[in-house]
Order: C-alpha cells, then sequence, then structure tokens
C-alpha cells in the first residue's frame, strides 16, 4: 500500500509561482513514474506532467516553459514548480504513482489551485 500526500497549492494571482509537492509512502518499486495531473472535472483528469524514477520529464504543452517537474528518490517526492500561473491553471492537482505491470498505481487526494485574474 502506498500514500501519496500532496501539499503547496494555493491562491495566487495571474503570474505568481506556487511549488506542489508530493511525498510517497509505502512499498513501491523503484522503477516508476511519478506525475502530476489536473482534476478539471469529475470525469475530466488532464496530463501536467510525468516524470520517470531515471529523470526523464514529459509535459503537457500548455504547461511548457512555465512549469517544471522534478523528483528525490532518496525522499520519495515528486515536486512541480509552477511559474508565470494564468487563471487557465486553477484545477484541483492530483499526484500520480505508475507502477511497472503487476504492481498497484496510486492517487492522491490533491491540493487545490486558484489563480485569478
Amino acid at each position: 500500500q502506498v500514500r501519496l500526500v500532496e501539499s503547496g497549492g494555493g491562491s495566487v494571482q495571474a503570474g505568481g509561482s506556487l511549488k506542489l509537492s508530493c511525498v510517497a509512502s509505502g512499498s513501491m518499486s523503484s522503477i516508476n513514474v511519478m506525475g502530476w495531473y489536473r482534476q478539471v472535472s469529475e470525469k475530466q483528469r488532464d496530463l501536467v506532467a510525468t516524470i520517470t524514477s531515471a529523470g526523464s520529464t514529459n509535459y503537457a504543452d500548455s504547461v511548457k516553459g512555465r512549469f517544471t517537474i522534478s523528483r528525490d528518490n532518496a525522499k520519495n517526492t515528486v515536486y512541480l514548480q509552477m511559474n508565470s500561473l494564468k487563471p487557465e491553471d486553477t484545477a484541483v492537482y492530483r499526484c500520480n504513482l505508475d507502477q511497472p505491470q503487476g504492481w498497484v498505481d496510486y492517487w492522491g487526494q490533491g491540493t487545490q489551485v486558484t489563480v485569478s485574474s
């Protein structure tokens, strides 16, 4: 069982910055992908960024150049530095742990990010 706990959300004005953190605890594969997704609605969850355990990253086009994902494997923590925030970035941001076949994938509860114009 793995628990993912996000923090760092809040309310900022457009152009501001926030840094999200997600700490994973429990037994997990050393080979995995951690990522951030935006819960836009009850049924819609959009990719923001992912990072493999080897450090390869992937970003949604809408956040390229503004957001940076990183991780500290020793601390089982993934970060999302968000700069130049826009009102359309407003959402609940959820952390994901994607593990190899045979392992369970996990989601955090999410942290709210609100950007006002």
